[in-house]
This record gives C-alpha cells, sequence and structure tokens, in this order.
C-alpha cells in the first residue's frame, strides 16, 4: 500500500488485515499469575514446606520413641515392701485403693499407675508436639514462599526483559547484579544473545535504508527521462505508449523504494517525541483521500474527538493515511463506508478504522502484516499498492509503543484499531 495512489483499478480484492490482538500486551511489564496457576514459586514453596513436614514428622517419632523408651526403663520400682503398708491414694489417673494393703498388691498397683501416667505423658507430647509441627509447617511454608520469591526475582527480571524484547525493544538489557551464580551465567548470555540480535537487525535495517537511499536518484533520473520523452509532440504512439508503462512501472518503483525506506526507519524505537493530536492526523488523513474515495463512491464517516499523544506526527499520520487508503481501496463496489474515530481509553489513545467490504475469513488474519503480503496469493502485482502498508502500521505503532489489532465484520470488512500509550 503506497502513499501515491495508482490508477483506479477493476472491482478490488479483499482488504488485507491484522493479526488479532494477543491474549497479553507485550507490552506489560509483569503477566499476572493466579494462585492456581502451578508456577515455580509455589512448586518451591511446597517443596521447601514439604520437606519441612517429612523432615518433623521424622524428627516427632524419633524423639516419641525416645520418651517411651525411656520410661520404660524408668517402670521399675527402686522399692521393695516386706510389711503391709497404709494407703491413701491422692492420684485423680491410677485407680482406687485405700486401707491396709499387702506389699504385692502394692507393687501391682504402682506398676499399672505408672503405665497409665506414662501413656497420659506421651499422648500429651504427642499432641503438643503435633501442635507445634503445624505451626512451624505454617511459618514454613510462608517463609518457604517468601524465600523462593527472592531467589526467583531475578528470573522475574528476566521475564519482564524478554517481554519488552518480545516488543521489538531490543536495546534492552537484563544487566543482572548480584552474586556470579547460574542466575546471572543466564542474564549475561541473554544479554549476550541481545546484543547479537541487536546488531544483526540494526544492519539490516541500516542496509535496507541505504540500499532504498541509492535507488531513488536512478529512479528519479529515469522518471525524468521519460516525462522528458513523452512531452515530446514528435513522438509516436507506439513509443508514447512504451514510455507510459515505463512511467507506471517506474512510479510503482519509487512506491516501493519509499515504503521500504519508511518501514525501516521505523522499525526503530523513538527517542524525540511531541505532543501530537491524534484526532488531527487522522482529520488530514481522511482529508488527504477523500477525492479518491468520492471517485469510488465510498462515504467517509466518524467523529474524532482531540487525543494527544506523544510520539511523531509524520510517522502517524502515515499509519492513518495507510489504514484510510486501504479502507477505501478495499470496499465494496456501491453503498459502502469508512468510519474514522478517535477515542480515549485509560493510559493509550486509540485510532480506530471500520469499513465495509467482502467478508474476510478468520483464518486470513494472521499473515496480513508480512511484508509484500495479501490475502490468499496475491502479492505485490496489485494496483493498489506495494504491500508494504500494514507492515509500516505495525512498524510504527510498535516503535510508538503500541500495537495494532483487526477483527473482520460479520458484515463484510474490518475494524482496525491502533493503541498508542498517553
Amino acid at each position: 500500500m503506497a502513499a501515491v495512489p495508482p490508477p483506479v483499478p477493476p472491482p478490488p480484492p479483499r482488504m488485507p488485515h491484522a493479526p488479532p490482538k494477543p491474549s497479553w500486551n507485550p507490552h506489560e511489564s509483569e503477566r499476572r499469575a493466579g494462585w492456581f496457576r502451578p508456577t515455580i514459586r509455589i512448586r518451591l514453596t511446597l517443596l521447601y514446606g514439604g520437606m519441612f513436614l517429612i523432615a518433623g514428622f521424622v524428627l516427632l517419632t524419633i524423639i516419641y520413641l525416645l520418651a517411651a523408651q525411656a520410661l520404660n526403663r524408668g517402670s521399675d520400682l527402686p522399692y521393695d515392701i516386706t510389711d503391709g503398708a497404709q494407703v491413701r491414694i491422692t492420684s485423680d489417673v491410677c485407680p482406687e485403693i485405700s486401707g491396709l494393703v499387702s506389699g504385692d498388691v502394692f507393687t501391682t498397683w504402682v506398676e499399672k499407675c505408672q503405665g497409665t501416667q506414662r501413656d497420659i505423658a506421651l499422648d500429651q507430647l504427642l499432641r503438643s508436639s503435633l501442635l507445634a509441627l503445624l505451626g512451624l509447617a505454617v511459618a514454613a511454608f510462608a517463609f518457604g514462599y517468601v524465600m523462593a520469591g527472592r531467589v526467583l526475582s531475578p528470573l522475574g527480571r528476566i521475564t519482564r526483559i524478554a517481554r519488552q524484547v518480545a516488543g521489538s525493544d531490543l536495546h534492552r538489557r537484563i544487566e543482572l547484579d548480584g552474586p556470579d551464580d547460574e542466575l546471572k551465567e543466564l542474564a549475561d548470555t541473554f544479554d549476550e544473545m541481545l546484543d547479537r540480535l541487536d546488531r544483526a537487525f540494526t544492519a539490516q535495517q541500516r542496509f535496507v535504508a541505504n540500499a532504498s537511499h541509492e535507488l531513488r536518484t536512478p529512479l528519479a533520473i529515469n522518471r525524468t527521462l521519460l516525462e522528458v520523452q513523452l512531452s515530446d509532440p514528435d513522438a509516436t504512439p507506439e513509443l508514447t505508449q512504451l514510455g507510459n508503462t515505463l512511467l507506471a512501472t517506474n512510479e510503482r518503483s519509487e512506491q516501493l523504494v519509499e515504503g521500504l525506506l519508511l518501514l525501516a526507519r521505523s522499525e526503530n524505537e523513538l527517542v524525540d517525541r511531541k505532543p501530537v493530536d491524534l484526532a488531527e492526523v487522522a482529520a488530514q488523513a481522511v482529508e488527504q483521500v477523500r477525492a479518491e474515495a468520492q471517485g469510488r463512491g465510498v462515504e467517509l464517516r466518524g467523529s474524532r474527538p482531540p487525543v494527544q499523544v506523544m510520539g511523531n506526527g509524520v510517522l502517524l499520520e502515515r499509519i492513518a493515511l495507510n489504514l484510510v487508503q486501504n479502507a477505501v481501496r478495499y470496499n465494496i463496489p456501491e453503498g459502502g463506508w469508512v468510519r474514522v474515530e478517535t477515542e480515549m481509553r485509560p493510559g493509550q489513545a486509540v485510532l480506530v478504522v471500520e469499513n465495509t467490504g467482502p467478508v474476510v475469513p478468520a483464518y486470513e488474519v494472521d499473515n496480513m502484516f508480512e511484508p509484500f503480503r495479501r490475502l490468499r496469493t496475491q502479492r505485490t502485482r496489485s494496483d493498489k499498492g506495494v504491500g508494504l502498508g500494514l507492515s509500516i502500521v505495525r512498524s510504527v505503532a510498535r516503535a510508538h509503543g503500541g500495537y495494532v489489532t483487526a477483527e473482520p465484520r460479520e458484515e463484510g470488512g474490518l475494524v482496525m484499531r491502533v493503541s498508542v500509550p498517553v
């Protein structure tokens, strides 16, 4: 899709569109995780707590057995009663005995009383130990959760940086501090990989930009020579027809070069940002396409309240222009319309371009943002542009820290939304 509209073509094919919005925004710094999500932090907490419980049960069993063995060894009476004795029981635990009893009866009673007291002491020890173990287990799980979070905090930082890199911000680095352990080695390896990727993408963009720039001069010379030849009144009809064909081909090549140059430039993150009214940008794009829309019988509609964003006005205008041009050119032959609106949402400004058109299957949504790609088998051989319009839209949106989505309409056509942070 080029900025310079080519001649009016036959009935247009379906409009290219963007892939659906992902389930999570790659520009978010952190993805929320629910309590029931089996994160490694939860698993480490369960591992720490489980190991503490197992060790506590083993320790409790050993203490219980040692205490029982010590009480059993101390159950032998250190005395012997040979004559009868007068007995008065003061314990509520042992069985009743009173009056004058023989030594054998009293010895038997003492042994039973000691056994009962030993069982009661062991039961109390077991209950108290279990309660203490339960309380310590709760504390161990909480402490394990906190410690697991501290241990895994470098991984969280690596994950956040990876998500930002996924949003085409190859300039970010982890630069993890701390001891020279496995996590720091992983972060350093990731930084080295990002350095290589950044250099590779920068070299690629520089090559495209330089190649596009070098191609401008010969294409401009060719256009000038062709226009001079076509202005010759003595030129034969065959020569004039050939000149017009070559001029159209040259114009298409110039559009392709301009698109490649803009695409290479928009892949970089913006550094110099200024306040831009997204509604004014959309209005300028609508005015530039109004004549073409009238020629195709397409109605332009929509309200555009002022929406301020920080960015590059020229690049944002290219977003709006490409989307509106696509919406006009890929429309129905009669009674079509294009709705261009701006709206403010929490933390972002949204440009909405909706149009009528043929029904777009959902399975054809995925690859439309790739350069030189159109629906089905169509690629660059189209009189509607050179196949870079939506690629430029995506690149410019990413350079502004935003994203673009597309939704097929049930009646036909698309709803394109470009979200830019405010």
